[in-house]
């Protein structure tokens, strides 16, 4: 069966791609294997000039590669600009920063001398959503190559054109050949690549179900690995909040990427205090929304990824109504051509709903009311997933100490959950672990080797 590259605002299909044979993956393999023997001794000044020709390129051609992005999943256009712009950042921070974060570590034992040093691993194999199809990929590849090690990456099926994308770049960029591969394959040739004793770390960024599968693999075959999964990330709106900034902050949170992130702000904590003021605002500017073709540069909302995404959301929308969920706003699909779904808020969250229990990825927002403080962090905690977290009051002290109450991989204070190049990211619970970025990131594929001279 080939990959399909679907237009969601129309469904129309725009190119199909065969997957590999058996036989050309393990040539791939190969070649990925072949390449690192080299790149693992090319210098860190060898490897930076080539990350920065990469930057250099995502930056020119950055409308190109957008346009890509949004017929094939329907990012709004300056969405997707803003991500391969961030992709070129990450480059660029890894190409200053991989030598320092890299570098051999002296450190006293009863040796004459003692190290701690940093070895690339080999082969790393990435499975990649297709939700940020460019900056999932930079977010791993960036370091593991500056690192010394390969990539091999089986992209989401829904974004070929992407993927095909990626590896032109690191081609065009002057990378060697075999050092950045992209594979169509299928869920069971993944499952082989796993296997291949070439392949010496696997990461994932996707669904609860995906994570555990390739857990259990990298595990079966006793492969390092790192999970970014799903996310349920609170909203926390205190009594001394900012509540204009909230708001403001909030609505985009919710709905950029048309809600289909994993750190977008799901649940809508509010102390009772400013609830109905904060509600009052939210749902003006969320109904406000500009929804269209995403290729317009108005637009704010566009479609969803895929068709059946949308109707898994209308579903869990539906039956946490059913259980007795309040609709504040829209709670369905727009009345238009492709897989929109209206800006939505719900409010009176039954805690045996789909609302409560699961990750709802799509711009529907769950609102919270509680009583105090304590209530909050205990709604906040209250979830399988530990990805991100906001956290909205002008206490920093305050803000600070329930930092350390709040069950997750990230809490950001007065603002919204983001990734950057420079902090670590990851989550905990049922989000996943180990972390990706920042020299925490780099960290994560490399043979941390202890070094002894008596």
């Amino acid at each position: 069966m080939a990959y399909k590259s679907i237009n969601p605002a129309n469904f129309k299909e725009i190119k199909s791609y065969d997957r590999l044979t058996d036989e050309a993956l393990k040539e791939k393999i190969n070649k990925a294997h072949v390449a690192y023997v080299s790149w693992r001794h090319t210098s860190f000044h060898e490897r930076s000039v080539l990350m920065r020709k990469l930057a250099a390129l995502l930056q020119e051609k950055s409308t190109h590669y957008a346009r890509i992005m949004v017929e094939e999943m329907g990012k709004p256009i300056k969405q997707a600009r803003a991500e391969v712009d961030k992709c070129a950042l990450v480059c660029k921070y890894y190409a200053d920063n991989a030598e320092k974060f890299l570098s051999r570590q002296e450190v006293e034992s009863n040796a004459s001398k003692s190290m701690i040093q940093y070895d690339p691993l080999g082969v790393i194999y990435a499975v990649m959503p297709w939700n940020f199809p460019y900056w999932q990929v930079f977010r791993f590849a960036a370091p593991a190559l500056m690192a010394g090690n390969t990539a091999l990456l089986k992209h989401a099926e829904n974004v070929p054109q992407c993927a095909g994308a990626l590896e032109e770049m690191f081609t065009a960029a002057g990378f060697p050949e075999g050092v950045f591969q992209n594979l169509y394959i299928s869920h069971e040739q993944s499952d082989t690549v796993i296997a291949n004793k070439y392949v010496q770390g696997v990461t994932l960024t996707g669904s609860n179900r995906a994570g555990s599968h390739i857990a259990a693999k990298a595990g079966e075959h006793i492969k390092k690995h790192v999970l970014e999964l799903g996310g349920s990330d609170a909203f926390i709106v205190l009594a001394d909040a900012d509540i204009e900034k909230a708001i403001a902050t909030g609505v985009n949170a919710r709905t950029m990427n048309a809600g289909q992130s994993c750190i977008a702000a799901k649940r809508f904590i509010l102390h009772k205090d400013i609830a109905d003021k904060f509600l009052d605002g939210f749902k003006r500017k969320m109904e406000a929304l500009k929804i269209g073709d995403p290729m317009d540069e108005s637009t704010e909302i566009g479609p969803m990824a895929r068709k059946d995404l949308m109707e898994e959301l209308e579903k869990q929308v539906n039956e946490s109504v059913r259980k007795g969920a309040k609709v504040l706003l829209g709670g369905k699909p727009a009345d238009r051509e492709g897989a929109y779904y209206l800006p939505s808020i719900l409010t009176d969250i039954p805690e045996d709903s789909p609302a409560y229990e699961d990750e709802l990825f799509g711009p529907v927002a769950i609102v919270f009311v509680v009583a105090d403080d304590d209530e909050a962090i205990r709604i906040a905690n209250d979830h399988k997933y530990g990805l991100g977290g906001s956290l909205w009051t002008r206490d920093i002290e305050k803000a600070l100490k329930m930092s350390h109450r709040l069950n997750s991989g990230s809490v950001f204070i007065n603002d919204m959950t983001k990734s950057d190049p420079r902090l670590p990211f990851g989550g905990i619970k049922e989000s996943g672990y180990g972390r990706e970025l920042s020299h925490v990131g780099i960290h994560e594929f490399v043979n941390i080797k202890t070094v002894y001279v008596a």
